[in-house]
């Protein structure tokens, strides 16, 4: 995915403000344990071979496909390859998810934004107790997901294709609770509030909320303030490429931007 000259600015920022990889000068002890076994960890988890097969897979399927645009209502051809490059997570922040979920061990998770499926595998791989339900609008996309999620043998996915404005009011009614909500459909500050504020009600002292692209546009940054800002929220992680969200009344309120 190409970068925007907002996106620029805000790296060059980033990384001239935010603290070191290691952890240094973080006082508490559950951020520094984020620090150093969850984001910092190096391990390649049994999980990480197969995916990355698939994604080589994709990066070589030159096939042509219908792919609908539910913001704009517009529809047009894409080859599958163009779109594993452009849309689908790198592995190294895929892999973060994969960790995330596997430290914390949320039960019902809401991926907002399956695109060809590879992130939402790693979520599922990483607790395959847990339920995922994942959001796609455009039906040729999710049909290539679901054969990867065939592929890699992960039944614990639940596919919810269409409009996310429907989809994800319909599926919150369904469960109790969210336990881990990655947001990466609709990169526009409206849609993403919305999004943040429907999945809030379901939330609770345990949870996690992932927010991709948190620098991508003006837009999208002044919605990550926004949302961390709220006073649900303890701690917020600043990573560029995404925010991380913890509810837990535990954790002494905070800010951190970290390198990654």
């Amino acid at each position: 995915m190409p970068f925007p000259f907002h996106s620029i600015k805000a790296y060059v920022r980033h990384f001239f403000t935010a603290k070191t990889r290691r952890g240094d000068g973080v006082h508490s002890p559950f951020i520094f344990s984020f620090i150093t076994d969850v984001k910092n960890e190096k391990h390649p988890f049994y999980a990480y071979k197969a995916i990355e097969n698939v994604r080589k897979s994709l990066l070589n399927d030159s096939s042509t496909i219908s792919v609908t645009d539910y913001g704009t209502g517009s529809s047009n051809k894409r080859k599958v390859c163009d779109i594993a490059k452009r849309s689908c997570k790198p592995a190294k922040q895929a892999q973060l998810l994969f960790r995330i979920v596997n430290t914390y061990q949320p039960q019902t998770i809401f991926d907002l934004g399956t695109c060809l499926g590879t992130t939402t595998v790693y979520m599922a791989k990483a607790n395959q107790n847990a339920r995922i339900h994942t959001f796609e609008g455009c039906p040729e996309i999710a049909k290539i997901a679901q054969s990867n999620f065939t592929i890699l043998q992960c039944k614990n996915i639940v596919q919810h294709i269409g409009d996310l404005k429907e989809t994800l009011p319909n599926a919150l009614q369904q469960v109790e609770k969210v336990d881990l909500v990655f947001f990466d459909a609709n990169h526009q500050k409206e849609p993403t509030l919305a999004y943040f504020e429907q999945c809030l009600q379901k939330a609770h002292n345990q949870s996690i909320f992932i927010f991709d692209d948190i620098h991508w546009s003006k837009g999208m940054e002044e919605a990550w303030n926004i949302i961390r800002q709220n006073p649900r929220i303890t701690v917020s992680l600043d990573l560029y490429h995404m925010g991380i969200l913890f509810f837990s009344s535990h954790l002494k309120p905070a800010h951190y931007k970290l390198k990654f």
